[in-house]
């Protein structure tokens, strides 16, 4: 008989780096984590989801494939996980898979998102019921399908005493604000990791620059941080949620070639973080006098970010979400167990403050083990 309280929550983010995975019981719907466990994307199945992102061109030979791929690794990262906390699949009640978004375009008259790491094949490969598709469930509704971390914010962050902002720096950037008073929003800021990550990568062939160094190494180049920011989407309305298929190599090459100018690689990180800082700063400072700033996702461990912030919210606090009782690397996937864990026990979610969807309803799909 499954323990009713143990779920796993899996996901990989915009950042394509690898498979997070946490084991968590829940008592009166508050997290603890019992066991985590970063299962590495090997470099030629990241070229192939970073092929498929581009969004042009699709083999579906190789959309199915790495569907399949995915939906493997997931379930021998979920194996792994186990095999660390010594507990037997059996015991588990279901795994909340988010699997790995290639492209989300939720305007236009027909809305998608897409997400691959096949959950039958996880489901069959680690024996435990597994929970997925949970942003088409809420595209369904009418929603943007993202953010949904934010249900988990509002369950676990929210204070009677304190205005806080919970801010996501992943590959892109989402900011949860919870007002004392009970009201919340919450919504994509923009572009993070996204791009830094790949004018590093670009340049000198690292995957991160890590605790922002070379970005501290450069100078803001504003007429660059002015034509970033020249960007439709900071002023289009909430609801609202990005990702790859607009911020990307494209979109950064572009804005280079309208500066017309050389300017040297370093200056460039300087502004890419600049842009980070500044659209999330911007947009807290239009919704809420914030008392706490929480931060989780990789850009919590990114110094010269984390300082930027401090700078630029100097009336409140700016700590990672550590400091709250959660480790900032394992929010997300915290946050799928916790919804894997209201799907199966058939209860629906509201999530028009954060996604705009026109009724609370029950997310994801249930695919037995």
């Amino acid at each position: 008989m499954a323990n009713s309280d143990y779920y796993i929550g899996l996901i990989s983010g915009t950042s394509v780096d690898g498979i997070d995975c946490a084991l968590v019981q829940f008592d009166n719907d508050q997290p603890n984590v019992i066991a985590t466990h970063f299962k590495p994307s090997d470099k030629k199945l990241r070229e192939k989801i970073l092929q498929l992102c581009r969004g042009k061109e699709i083999d579906l030979e190789l959309y199915g494939q790495t569907d399949t791929e995915i939906g493997r690794l997931f379930a021998s990262a979920t194996n792994e996980l186990l095999d660390k906390a010594s507990i037997a699949a059996s015991s588990i009640r279901a795994i909340g898979s988010h699997g790995q978004t290639v492209f989300h375009y939720p305007r236009g008259e027909f809305p998608f998102t897409l997400q691959l790491g096949d959950p039958n094949s996880i489901a069959a490969l680690t024996r435990i019921t597994t929970v997925a598709d949970f942003r088409r469930r809420d595209m369904a509704a009418g929603g943007e399908g993202a953010p949904l971390a934010p249900l988990l914010h509002r369950n676990c962050f929210y204070s009677p005493e304190h205005n806080r902002v919970v801010l996501n720096v992943g590959g892109i950037s989402n900011i949860t604000v919870l007002h004392k008073n009970g009201q919340c929003c919450a919504f994509d800021t923009g572009p993070a990791n996204v791009l830094m990550d790949y004018w590093i990568e670009k340049h000198q062939q690292k995957t991160f620059d890590k605790n922002g160094e070379w970005a501290s190494s450069g100078k803001v180049n504003q007429a660059l941080l002015e034509l970033f920011l020249d960007e439709e989407y900071f002023s289009r309305p909430t609801p609202k949620s990005t990702g790859r298929e607009l911020f990307n190599s494209s979109w950064l090459l572009g804005k280079l070639q309208q500066l017309g100018e050389q300017t040297a690689a370093e200056d460039v990180q300087a502004t890419l973080l600049a842009l980070t800082v500044n659209s999330i700063v911007t947009d807290i400072k239009q919704l809420v006098s914030p008392d706490q700033v929480y931060v989780c996702g990789g850009g919590a461990h990114n110094g010269a970010l984390m300082q930027g912030l401090q700078q630029s919210l100097n009336n409140c606090t700016v700590e990672s979400t550590a400091a709250a009782g959660i480790d900032p690397d394992w929010v997300e996937a915290i946050a799928f167990a916790w919804m894997a864990k209201q799907t199966v026990e058939g209860i629906a979610l509201d999530t028009s403050a954060f996604t705009g969807a026109s009724e609370a309803i029950i997310l994801g799909g249930i695919y037995q083990a």
